[in-house]
Protein backbone atom coordinates (compact mmCIF):
# COMPACT_ATOMS: atom_id res chain seq x y z
CA UNK A 1 0.00 0.00 0.00
CA UNK A 2 1.32 3.42 -0.93
CA UNK A 3 0.52 6.93 -2.04
CA UNK A 4 -0.50 5.53 -5.43
CA UNK A 5 -3.29 3.42 -3.95
CA UNK A 6 -4.39 4.86 -0.59
CA UNK A 7 -7.04 7.23 -2.00
CA UNK A 8 -8.75 4.49 -4.00
CA UNK A 9 -8.48 2.14 -1.02
CA UNK A 10 -10.28 4.67 1.16
CA UNK A 11 -13.02 5.08 -1.47
CA UNK A 12 -13.58 1.32 -1.18
CA UNK A 13 -13.36 1.41 2.65
CA UNK A 14 -10.24 -0.75 2.57
CA UNK A 15 -7.35 -0.31 5.05
CA UNK A 16 -4.50 1.87 3.80
CA UNK A 17 -1.10 2.93 5.10
CA UNK A 18 -2.49 6.31 6.24
CA UNK A 19 -5.49 8.57 5.74
CA UNK A 20 -5.47 10.03 2.21
CA UNK A 21 -5.66 13.79 1.71
CA UNK A 22 -6.74 15.99 -1.15
CA UNK A 23 -8.50 19.36 -1.25
CA UNK A 24 -11.34 20.80 -3.23
CA UNK A 25 -9.98 23.78 -5.19
CA UNK A 26 -6.45 22.57 -4.43
CA UNK A 27 -5.41 24.33 -7.65
CA UNK A 28 -6.39 27.98 -7.70
CA UNK A 29 -6.05 31.54 -6.52
CA UNK A 30 -4.14 30.79 -3.31
CA UNK A 31 -1.15 29.73 -5.45
CA UNK A 32 1.28 32.32 -6.79
CA UNK A 33 1.87 30.27 -9.94
CA UNK A 34 -1.85 30.20 -10.69
CA UNK A 35 -2.14 33.95 -10.18
CA UNK A 36 0.71 34.47 -12.65
CA UNK A 37 -1.12 32.38 -15.24
CA UNK A 38 -4.28 34.41 -14.64
CA UNK A 39 -2.43 37.60 -15.55
CA UNK A 40 -2.10 36.18 -19.06
CA UNK A 41 -5.20 34.02 -19.42
CA UNK A 42 -8.87 34.20 -18.48
CA UNK A 43 -10.39 31.37 -16.42
CA UNK A 44 -12.26 30.08 -19.44
CA UNK A 45 -9.03 30.10 -21.47
CA UNK A 46 -7.35 28.03 -18.76
CA UNK A 47 -10.26 25.58 -18.84
CA UNK A 48 -10.39 25.34 -22.63
CA UNK A 49 -6.67 25.04 -23.33
CA UNK A 50 -5.71 21.46 -22.46
CA UNK A 51 -2.04 22.23 -21.84
CA UNK A 52 -2.92 25.04 -19.42
CA UNK A 53 -5.63 23.06 -17.63
CA UNK A 54 -3.16 20.20 -17.20
CA UNK A 55 -0.49 22.56 -15.88
CA UNK A 56 -2.86 24.07 -13.30
CA UNK A 57 -4.05 20.59 -12.27
CA UNK A 58 -0.47 19.52 -11.60
CA UNK A 59 0.56 22.57 -9.55
CA UNK A 60 -0.57 21.22 -6.14
CA UNK A 61 0.70 17.74 -7.00
CA UNK A 62 4.19 19.17 -7.43
CA UNK A 63 3.94 21.42 -4.36
CA UNK A 64 2.64 18.97 -1.78
CA UNK A 65 2.11 15.29 -1.08
CA UNK A 66 -1.63 15.19 -1.90
CA UNK A 67 -3.06 11.76 -2.64
CA UNK A 68 -5.18 12.69 -5.66
CA UNK A 69 -5.24 15.24 -8.46
CA UNK A 70 -8.52 16.81 -9.61
CA UNK A 71 -8.80 18.08 -13.15
CA UNK A 72 -8.97 21.87 -13.42
CA UNK A 73 -12.28 23.03 -14.85
CA UNK A 74 -15.61 24.62 -14.03
CA UNK A 75 -19.06 23.22 -13.28
CA UNK A 76 -20.48 25.23 -16.19
CA UNK A 77 -18.39 23.67 -18.95
CA UNK A 78 -20.96 21.13 -20.20
CA UNK A 79 -23.79 23.68 -20.38
CA UNK A 80 -22.46 25.33 -23.53
CA UNK A 81 -22.76 21.98 -25.28
CA UNK A 82 -26.46 21.65 -24.49
CA UNK A 83 -27.21 25.16 -25.71
CA UNK A 84 -26.83 27.36 -22.63
CA UNK A 85 -24.66 30.44 -23.16
CA UNK A 86 -22.69 31.67 -20.14
CA UNK A 87 -19.65 33.70 -19.19
CA UNK A 88 -17.35 33.61 -16.17
CA UNK A 89 -17.08 37.08 -14.64
CA UNK A 90 -14.27 38.06 -12.26
CA UNK A 91 -15.48 38.31 -8.64
CA UNK A 92 -19.00 37.32 -9.76
CA UNK A 93 -18.72 33.78 -11.10
CA UNK A 94 -20.83 32.22 -13.83
CA UNK A 95 -23.45 34.40 -15.48
CA UNK A 96 -26.13 32.88 -17.75
CA UNK A 97 -27.03 35.19 -20.64
CA UNK A 98 -30.63 33.97 -20.93
CA UNK A 99 -31.90 32.36 -17.71
CA UNK A 100 -34.44 29.57 -18.13
CA UNK A 101 -37.94 30.94 -17.72
CA UNK A 102 -40.28 29.00 -20.05
CA UNK A 103 -40.99 25.79 -21.89
CA UNK A 104 -39.65 27.06 -25.20
CA UNK A 105 -36.18 27.41 -23.69
CA UNK A 106 -36.30 23.85 -22.41
CA UNK A 107 -37.29 22.63 -25.87
CA UNK A 108 -34.07 24.08 -27.27
CA UNK A 109 -31.77 22.16 -24.92
CA UNK A 110 -29.65 19.57 -26.73
CA UNK A 111 -28.13 16.29 -25.55
CA UNK A 112 -24.43 16.64 -24.77
CA UNK A 113 -21.83 15.02 -27.02
CA UNK A 114 -18.61 15.19 -24.97
CA UNK A 115 -16.12 14.70 -27.79
CA UNK A 116 -17.84 17.49 -29.73
CA UNK A 117 -18.70 19.79 -26.82
CA UNK A 118 -15.83 19.45 -24.31
CA UNK A 119 -12.89 17.99 -26.26
CA UNK A 120 -10.49 20.27 -24.37
CA UNK A 121 -11.51 18.73 -21.03
CA UNK A 122 -11.09 15.18 -22.28
CA UNK A 123 -7.70 16.04 -23.75
CA UNK A 124 -6.59 17.65 -20.46
CA UNK A 125 -7.65 14.53 -18.54
CA UNK A 126 -5.62 12.32 -20.86
CA UNK A 127 -2.59 14.61 -20.55
CA UNK A 128 -2.71 14.65 -16.74
CA UNK A 129 -3.26 10.90 -16.52
CA UNK A 130 -0.12 10.35 -18.59
CA UNK A 131 1.92 12.82 -16.55
CA UNK A 132 0.81 11.31 -13.25
CA UNK A 133 2.01 7.95 -14.54
CA UNK A 134 0.29 6.02 -11.76
CA UNK A 135 1.76 8.07 -8.90
CA UNK A 136 -1.66 9.17 -7.64
CA UNK A 137 -5.22 8.87 -9.01
CA UNK A 138 -6.97 11.53 -11.10
CA UNK A 139 -10.44 12.86 -10.20
CA UNK A 140 -12.95 14.12 -12.76
CA UNK A 141 -16.01 16.08 -11.72
CA UNK A 142 -19.32 17.64 -12.68
CA UNK A 143 -22.14 19.66 -11.24
CA UNK A 144 -25.24 17.99 -9.79
CA UNK A 145 -28.56 18.62 -11.55
CA UNK A 146 -29.98 20.88 -8.84
CA UNK A 147 -26.93 23.14 -8.73
CA UNK A 148 -26.77 23.44 -12.53
CA UNK A 149 -30.53 24.02 -12.72
CA UNK A 150 -30.23 26.78 -10.13
CA UNK A 151 -27.54 28.52 -12.17
CA UNK A 152 -29.63 28.18 -15.31
CA UNK A 153 -32.75 29.60 -13.68
CA UNK A 154 -31.24 32.30 -11.44
CA UNK A 155 -28.76 33.44 -14.07
CA UNK A 156 -26.00 33.79 -11.48
CA UNK A 157 -25.27 33.24 -7.80
CA UNK A 158 -28.16 33.92 -5.42
CA UNK A 159 -28.80 34.47 -1.73
CA UNK A 160 -32.32 33.04 -1.59
CA UNK A 161 -32.76 31.06 -4.85
CA UNK A 162 -36.18 32.64 -5.24
CA UNK A 163 -36.41 32.12 -9.00
CA UNK A 164 -35.31 28.50 -8.74
CA UNK A 165 -37.72 27.57 -5.97
CA UNK A 166 -40.60 29.43 -7.61
CA UNK A 167 -39.94 27.53 -10.84
CA UNK A 168 -39.71 24.25 -8.92
CA UNK A 169 -42.94 24.80 -6.96
CA UNK A 170 -45.09 26.40 -9.66
CA UNK A 171 -43.97 24.44 -12.74
CA UNK A 172 -43.18 20.96 -11.46
CA UNK A 173 -43.72 19.57 -14.96
CA UNK A 174 -40.98 21.77 -16.42
CA UNK A 175 -38.79 21.20 -13.36
CA UNK A 176 -39.00 17.44 -13.95
CA UNK A 177 -38.02 17.85 -17.58
CA UNK A 178 -35.07 20.10 -16.76
CA UNK A 179 -33.76 17.80 -14.02
CA UNK A 180 -34.18 14.77 -16.27
CA UNK A 181 -32.16 16.48 -19.00
CA UNK A 182 -29.40 17.49 -16.59
CA UNK A 183 -29.26 14.04 -14.97
CA UNK A 184 -28.87 12.38 -18.35
CA UNK A 185 -26.22 14.94 -19.30
CA UNK A 186 -24.28 14.27 -16.09
CA UNK A 187 -24.13 10.52 -16.76
CA UNK A 188 -22.80 11.07 -20.28
CA UNK A 189 -20.39 13.82 -19.21
CA UNK A 190 -18.88 11.92 -16.28
CA UNK A 191 -18.69 8.65 -18.20
CA UNK A 192 -16.70 10.42 -20.91
CA UNK A 193 -14.28 11.73 -18.28
CA UNK A 194 -13.67 8.19 -17.06
CA UNK A 195 -13.01 7.04 -20.62
CA UNK A 196 -10.50 9.90 -20.96
CA UNK A 197 -8.59 8.90 -17.81
CA UNK A 198 -10.46 9.89 -14.63
CA UNK A 199 -10.15 7.20 -11.96
CA UNK A 200 -12.72 8.75 -9.61
CA UNK A 201 -15.49 11.28 -10.26
CA UNK A 202 -17.04 13.76 -7.84
CA UNK A 203 -20.49 15.28 -8.17
CA UNK A 204 -20.68 18.77 -6.68
CA UNK A 205 -24.07 19.93 -5.36
CA UNK A 206 -22.79 23.31 -4.29
CA UNK A 207 -26.19 24.95 -3.76
CA UNK A 208 -28.20 22.04 -2.41
CA UNK A 209 -28.22 23.54 1.10
CA UNK A 210 -30.86 26.01 -0.12
CA UNK A 211 -33.45 23.24 0.19
CA UNK A 212 -35.27 21.68 3.12
CA UNK A 213 -34.97 17.92 3.60
CA UNK A 214 -38.56 17.48 2.39
CA UNK A 215 -37.96 19.47 -0.79
CA UNK A 216 -34.73 17.59 -1.45
CA UNK A 217 -36.59 14.29 -1.11
CA UNK A 218 -39.45 15.36 -3.38
CA UNK A 219 -37.76 17.43 -6.07
CA UNK A 220 -34.13 16.29 -6.23
CA UNK A 221 -33.50 12.84 -4.79
CA UNK A 222 -35.41 10.90 -7.50
CA UNK A 223 -33.20 12.45 -10.17
CA UNK A 224 -30.04 11.81 -8.17
CA UNK A 225 -31.04 8.16 -7.84
CA UNK A 226 -31.38 7.94 -11.63
CA UNK A 227 -28.04 9.67 -12.07
CA UNK A 228 -26.22 7.23 -9.79
CA UNK A 229 -27.99 4.29 -11.41
CA UNK A 230 -26.67 5.55 -14.73
CA UNK A 231 -23.14 5.65 -13.31
CA UNK A 232 -23.33 2.21 -11.72
CA UNK A 233 -21.27 0.54 -14.44
CA UNK A 234 -18.54 3.13 -15.07
CA UNK A 235 -16.08 1.15 -12.97
CA UNK A 236 -14.71 3.92 -10.74
CA UNK A 237 -15.73 5.29 -7.31
CA UNK A 238 -18.17 8.19 -7.25
CA UNK A 239 -18.05 10.93 -4.59
CA UNK A 240 -21.31 12.73 -3.76
CA UNK A 241 -20.74 16.13 -2.16
CA UNK A 242 -23.09 18.95 -1.18
CA UNK A 243 -22.69 22.07 0.93
CA UNK A 244 -25.15 22.93 3.69
CA UNK A 245 -26.44 19.37 3.53
CA UNK A 246 -26.08 18.27 7.17
CA UNK A 247 -29.83 17.87 7.66
CA UNK A 248 -30.24 15.44 4.75
CA UNK A 249 -26.97 13.57 4.44
CA UNK A 250 -29.00 10.39 4.91
CA UNK A 251 -31.13 11.27 1.89
CA UNK A 252 -28.02 11.99 -0.15
CA UNK A 253 -26.60 8.62 0.82
CA UNK A 254 -29.88 6.97 -0.21
CA UNK A 255 -29.55 8.66 -3.59
CA UNK A 256 -26.13 7.11 -4.14
CA UNK A 257 -22.38 7.49 -4.07
CA UNK A 258 -19.49 5.35 -2.91
CA UNK A 259 -18.18 8.29 -0.86
CA UNK A 260 -20.35 10.99 0.73
CA UNK A 261 -18.72 14.37 1.34
CA UNK A 262 -19.58 16.31 4.50
CA UNK A 263 -19.05 20.03 4.97
CA UNK A 264 -17.85 21.59 8.23
CA UNK A 265 -21.31 22.28 9.67
CA UNK A 266 -21.59 18.83 11.22
CA UNK A 267 -19.07 16.75 13.21
CA UNK A 268 -17.58 14.03 11.04
CA UNK A 269 -18.63 11.21 13.36
CA UNK A 270 -22.23 12.42 13.35
CA UNK A 271 -22.13 12.72 9.55
CA UNK A 272 -20.85 9.16 9.25
CA UNK A 273 -23.69 7.89 11.43
CA UNK A 274 -26.20 9.62 9.17
CA UNK A 275 -24.81 8.24 5.93
CA UNK A 276 -24.09 4.80 7.41
CA UNK A 277 -20.73 3.14 7.97
CA UNK A 278 -21.20 1.09 4.81
CA UNK A 279 -20.14 4.21 2.90
CA UNK A 280 -16.83 6.02 2.83
CA UNK A 281 -16.80 9.64 3.97
CA UNK A 282 -14.88 12.72 2.88
CA UNK A 283 -14.22 15.83 4.94
CA UNK A 284 -14.51 18.02 6.74
CA UNK A 285 -12.23 20.77 8.16
CA UNK A 286 -13.59 24.33 7.94
CA UNK A 287 -11.58 26.07 5.16
CA UNK A 288 -11.21 29.23 7.23
CA UNK A 289 -9.21 27.32 9.87
CA UNK A 290 -6.27 27.39 7.44
CA UNK A 291 -5.83 31.11 8.13
CA UNK A 292 -5.09 30.41 11.81
CA UNK A 293 -1.68 29.64 13.33
CA UNK A 294 -0.70 26.07 12.54
CA UNK A 295 -1.14 25.00 16.14
CA UNK A 296 -4.87 25.70 15.73
CA UNK A 297 -4.93 24.00 12.32
CA UNK A 298 -3.37 20.92 13.91
CA UNK A 299 -5.82 20.97 16.82
CA UNK A 300 -8.88 21.22 14.58
CA UNK A 301 -7.54 18.61 12.15
CA UNK A 302 -6.77 16.20 14.96
CA UNK A 303 -10.38 16.56 16.11
CA UNK A 304 -11.58 15.50 12.64
CA UNK A 305 -9.24 12.51 12.69
CA UNK A 306 -10.47 11.49 16.14
CA UNK A 307 -14.06 11.71 14.95
CA UNK A 308 -13.13 9.37 12.08
CA UNK A 309 -11.89 6.94 14.71
CA UNK A 310 -9.29 5.31 12.48
CA UNK A 311 -11.98 3.45 10.52
CA UNK A 312 -11.14 2.58 6.91
CA UNK A 313 -12.96 4.81 4.47
CA UNK A 314 -12.08 8.31 5.66
CA UNK A 315 -10.68 10.74 3.09
CA UNK A 316 -9.40 13.93 4.72
CA UNK A 317 -10.54 17.09 2.95
CA UNK A 318 -11.91 20.50 3.76
CA UNK A 319 -15.64 21.04 4.14
CA UNK A 320 -15.48 23.03 0.89
CA UNK A 321 -12.79 24.48 -1.36
CA UNK A 322 -9.52 26.18 -0.39
CA UNK A 323 -10.15 29.91 -0.08
CA UNK A 324 -8.14 32.61 -1.88
CA UNK A 325 -5.34 33.91 0.31
CA UNK A 326 -4.83 30.62 2.15
CA UNK A 327 -1.10 30.19 2.92
CA UNK A 328 0.36 27.48 0.69
CA UNK A 329 2.78 26.45 3.43
CA UNK A 330 -0.14 25.78 5.78
CA UNK A 331 -1.77 23.53 3.21
CA UNK A 332 1.51 21.68 2.70
CA UNK A 333 2.01 21.22 6.45
CA UNK A 334 -1.56 20.00 6.86
CA UNK A 335 -1.05 17.22 4.30
CA UNK A 336 2.07 16.07 6.15
CA UNK A 337 0.32 16.34 9.52
CA UNK A 338 -2.56 14.07 8.48
CA UNK A 339 -0.23 11.51 6.93
CA UNK A 340 2.04 11.43 9.98
CA UNK A 341 -0.77 11.27 12.55
CA UNK A 342 -2.53 8.43 10.77
CA UNK A 343 0.46 6.36 9.60
CA UNK A 344 -0.15 2.69 10.21
CA UNK A 345 2.49 0.06 10.72
CA UNK A 346 2.94 -2.40 7.85
CA UNK A 347 3.77 -5.12 10.34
Amino acid sequence: MSRATRFLEACRREPSDCTPVWFMRQAGRYQAEYRELRKKHSIIDLCKTPELAAEVTMLPVRQMDVDAAIIFGDLMLPLEGIGVSYRLEENVGPVIDEPIRDEAQLERLRPIEPRRDVPYLLDALSMVRRELDGKIPLIGFGGAPFTLAAYMIEGKGSRDYRQTKTFMFTRPDLWERLMEHLSTMAVTYLSAQVEAGAQVVQIFDSWIGALSPADYRDYVQPHMKKLFAGLSNIGVPVIHFGTGSAMFLDLMAEAGGDVIGADWRIPLDEAWKRIGHDRAIQGNLDPTVLFAPFEKVAEKSQAVLEEAGGRPGHIFNLGHGILPGTPVETVRRLVDFVHERTARSSA
